[in-house]
This record gives C-alpha cells, structure tokens and sequence, in this order.
C-alpha cells in the first residue's frame, strides 16, 4: 500500500501529528487548511483506512493505530531524504564523494602532491586515489574503463572518445656530471657516449628517435625507470641522460642541467577525462588546481608553445 504514498502526504502527516491539529499543521507548512485535509485524506484512501481520529472542537486530533504506523514509515522516510538532501549538496559543492586521477613518476613528484594536498585542504571529506602508471596507453585503458575519473598523460591521444586540456610544455634537458665540467648541449655531440636511460616507454621512446634523427646511436650503460636512480648514474659519473625538465632535481649540486641546442621536441603533459561521463564535481575543481600548479612550473620560453 505504501509503495503509492506521496512525500507531501507523508509530510502532512507529521506536521498534524507534531501540532495536534489540522490548522497549526497547515501555518506551520505554509498551506491551506483545507490543502492538509487533502492531503491527509489523499493518504487514507492509500492505506485504505483512517490515520487520525477527529474529536472535534479544540480537541487534539489523535493518531489511529494504522497512523501510528505509517507515521513510524514517515518520520524514517523523511529523515533518510534529509540525509540524502544534505549528501547532495555536498557533493555538488565537492566536498564528498570519491576522486581517481591516474598520473606518471615526474608528476607525482612535482605535480600531485601539491594538487592533492590543497583539494584537500579545501574539502577534507572527499576521497582522492591515485594510481600511478608510466606507460600512455595502460593510463588511456583504465579511464576509457571507467577506473579512472581524469588522468595525466603525455601527449594528446587524440581519441575520440576523450577530452584533454594541455598543462605543460616539458623540454627535455640534459644531465651531465658536476665534476665534467661545462657540457656540449648539441645532441648530436652524444653519439658514442655513455648514456643512463630508461627502459623503453612513451618518454624514452621519443628521446631515442630523437636522438637518431641527429645521427646519435645511444649507448645505454645504465637502465632505470626511477628518475632519481637515473640521476644518482649521472652523479656518480657513470654516464649522462636526457630527462624531461619536470623530472630532473635542479637543485642537485653534483649534476649540470643544461638545455640542449638543438633542442629535441618537447613533450606536452595533458589532462584526460572520458567524454560524456558525469564526474563529480570536484574533478573540475581539481582540473582547475593541475593547470595553476603547472602554470608555476612552466619555463617561460615554453608558454607560447602551450598557447598554440
């Protein structure tokens, strides 16, 4: 019977309940007298009996005890549409709700933390998780799926089915030894030297063909995927490394970072979301904090790059 109640029925209910009397009910919710009495016996026709005894004159009206049951119903119902009232406007305003941004090595170090911590700040009850993947196309994968709600990527995929905005313009640099003294920044002066690298990916991928296009065969000496461990090879002499500037320590007394002449093409770091997906709306609050930390981070030879 219940499953055909109104929530303004319900309502009528407990405000006659609470006040006593049809009158007070209708003041206190800002209707009519006769507008309660409808309501209410809109409700009685539903659950096919009276609610309330009627004594008349001054007298309280008093609940039935079929009212007394559905008031039970009512007084749960509407507590739990308070609740969820209330659940709505928070996460309208992003303060809760749940949050899974994919990233890669150099932004979760330089980029990330700094996102994070003041989403964060500014909306201590929402749920952030990130997960970190360096490979482009795994990244693509899981926000194509759904188990991401935005990711960082390098380049722009140009898939259909994705939005992007551009952060950063990342020149690539490269990393010599402190102790070797001023470097030769041509690319092409690398050929034959010993080189720290990573293994293969989006990143080292694109520095390689590079490389090749001056005439430059690398010769690997040292292989890593951790940025720090690549710099640590540089530091201890056993080699150079181009790195994207974004992932480099330039505050490391013992290498020199120097922008190489040629440069080689920059990488661009994107935001990705899927198209026609709702997110919460605290991905748009996170999207704007990515391109004001980005914007910090950018070399100023690069912003009409990132412009175009």
């Amino acid at each position: 019977m219940l499953r055909d109640v109104e929530t303004k029925q319900l309502r009528a209910l407990l405000a006659v309940a609470e006040e006593g009397s049809f009158g007070r009910a209708a003041e206190r919710l800002g209707f009519t007298q006769s507008a309660i009495s409808q309501q209410i016996a809109s409700l009685e026709r539903v659950v096919g009996d009276k609610v309330f005894d009627r004594p008349g004159g001054p007298k309280r009206v008093e609940l039935t005890p079929t009212g007394e049951v559905v008031l039970r119903y009512a007084t749960s119902m509407l507590a739990e549409l308070r609740i969820a009232e209330d659940n709505l406007r928070s996460l309208r305003a992003g303060e809760v709700g749940r949050l899974v941004v994919g990233s890669f090595q150099s932004i979760s170090v330089n980029v990330l933390p700094t996102v994070v911590g003041q989403l964060r700040s500014e909306r201590p009850g929402l749920a952030v998780r990130c997960v970190e993947d360096d490979e482009n196309d795994s990244l693509v994968a899981r926000l194509l799926a759904d188990e991401l709600d935005l990711t960082f990527l390098i380049g722009d995929p140009r898939h259909p089915d994705l939005h992007t905005v551009a952060l950063l313009v990342d020149p690539f640099v490269l990393v010599t030894p402190g102790s070797a003294g001023a470097p030769d920044t041509n690319p092409a002066a690398l050929d034959g030297v010993a080189m720290i690298g990573q293994s293969p990916c989006a990143c080292q991928l694109a520095i390689d063909e590079s490389l090749r296009e001056f005439g430059v065969v690398p010769d690997y000496v040292f292989r890593s995927n951790d940025n720090s461990a690549v710099q640590a090879m540089v530091r201890a002499g056993m080699g150079c490394a181009i790195l994207p500037h974004l992932a480099v320590d330039a505050g490391d007394p013992g290498v020199v970072v120097s922008q190489l002449q040629p440069p080689l093409p920059p990488r661009v770091i994107v935001l990705a979301r899927r198209r026609g997906r709702t997110l919460p709306p605290a991905a748009d609050r996170f999207a704007e904090l990515a391109i004001s930390v980005c914007q910090a981070l950018q070399l100023p030879e690069y912003e009409p790059q990132l412009t175009a």
